[in-house]
This record gives C-alpha cells, structure tokens and sequence, in this order.
C-alpha cells in the first residue's frame, strides 16, 4: 500500500515513536490523525509538523471505549475516511516482580496496552473494511514473545497483543484488510519516563543504548509493515536475536536478558 493521500489513525502521536510515525507519514503525503491522552505533547508534534495541516490532533484516552467511540466520529468528520490503523500507544511497569506490583498499576498496563488496542480494532475495523484498500498494524514487543524480569505485566499484555494480530490476520485473510504485528527490540525514547518510572533515555546505560533503535528508524520499519503489507516484522537487533536464541533455548535466552538487566 501506497500512504501517499491515505488517512491514517496514530495512537501515542504525542512523543516517542509514535511522534515520527505521524511526521514520517506527513513526509509522505499521507493524511495523519494523531490521537493521544496527552494534549501538550500532541501539539508541540503539530508544531514540529509545521502546523501541517494534513494533521488533525485527538485527546483521547484509549482505554475507555466510549473516548475512542467518540474518536471514530472525529476523525470521520475531520478526514471523511480511514484507510490505515497503526495501534502504537502503550506503557511499561515499574521493574518489579509480579507480587510486588500493585493492582491499580496492573489495571493500567492491561487498559492501555491490552483493552486499549481492541478497543481501538473493534471500533474502527468496520469502517477499515469499507476501504478498497485498508490496513491494520499492532504493535507488540520484544517482552511480548519472552520473558523479561520485572516486565511480566508488560510482557503479558503485549504477548496478548501479539496473537490478537495474528488472530486478525487469520480473521482477515482474503478481504482488502491487510494486518501486520511489529515486534520492536529496544527503542530509544523517554517510554520509561512517560509511565512514571522516574527513568529518562539519557540514565541507561551508554553501552545499552548505542544497540537501540532511534524513534525514527523504529517510525520507518514500522511504516514499512504498511507499504510492504508484512505478516510480522521484527525490529532492532535484539528483537531479532532473541527470537532465535528463545527458539533453540528458551532457558538460556532468559538467563541471557536477566544478565544485561543487572549489568544496566
């Protein structure tokens, strides 16, 4: 698919990843409604954009359907049409064990990353399906395919992301819809910071984060799931290390990522 003129739907437009995929989809000639909770963060992308006015901005919480219900009717008003859904939003965990974790924490990791993702598909999927031509991109993680210490939460919720995708893409097969799951590696943007972890980018390790994606890399492949019509994609170098080494041995993939966590 070509995203030249398409009307795409970006959740976490307001900074990070989901930032570059909206400036890198208007650098395109697509049409980019950037939907987010955080109203500040949207248009500081809108004036990054140059006030670019294929953009339109949405306030919306993902996790409670009747916002993103609301949304549907917005972008509708805004853009006439739908064309292409990349599901980007989410949030990590406090690194800590799953008996340590609050349940009022839990129930935001599973909202925003689980819930918020479907209610994402279950709402805008009828009007994709009256496209020509239409596609849908998830986006899991490298922790939603094996285990990281302290990101069980996380890792359950993207885990869950992941075979709903796969469960679409099934659903899906031989319509106009094409559907694709990306599963990053490490990114680097300030993730930890937005979701309270008190953690900026700069603070990890400077061996670490020199292996990470940039957000704009990360924006390019994701966009490229789009244009390529990809199955599954795995992105950054971790990512596609670890799917391999959990495949031969998946004892000896955890004990690999529980080292470089107590290294960093």
């Amino acid at each position: 698919m070509e995203v030249k003129n398409k009307v795409v739907v970006v959740t976490g437009g307001a900074n990070g990843v989901g930032r570059e995929l909206v400036l890198t989809l208007l650098s395109k000639g697509a049409k980019v409604a950037a939907v987010d909770i955080d109203e500040i963060g949207l248009r500081e992308t809108f004036t990054i954009s140059g006030k670019n006015q294929k953009m339109s901005i949405h306030i919306t919480d993902i996790a409670e359907l009747e916002q993103v219900e609301a949304l549907l009717q917005d972008v509708l008003v805004e853009h006439g049409q739908i064309d292409v859904l990349i599901n980007n939003a989410g949030i990590i965990q406090p690194f800590l064990n799953v008996d340590e974790i609050g349940k009022e924490k839990i129930d935001q990791i599973i909202n925003v990353n689980l819930h918020g993702t479907l209610n994402m598909v279950r709402v805008f999927l009828p009007e994709l399906k009256k496209r020509p031509e239409a596609h849908l991109t998830n986006i899991s993680s490298m922790g939603g395919f094996f285990p990281v210490p302290g990101q069980s939460i996380y890792g359950a919720s993207k885990a869950a992301v992941k075979l709903l995708t796969e469960g679409l893409y099934a659903e899906m097969a031989g319509t106009n819809m094409g559907v694709s799951v990306v599963i990053p590696g490490g990114i680097a943007t300030n993730i930890m910071k937005n979701s309270d972890l008190g953690i900026n980018v700069e603070d990890v390790n400077v061996k670490t984060t020199k292996f990470l994606l940039t957000p704009k890399e990360a924006a390019r492949l994701i966009i490229s799931s789009v244009e390529k019509n990809k199955f599954r994609m795995f992105i950054g170098k971790d990512a596609k290390l670890m799917n391999v080494l959990y495949k031969v041995s998946p004892k000896l993939a955890i004990k690999l990522i529980g080292k470089v966590l107590r290294v960093n």
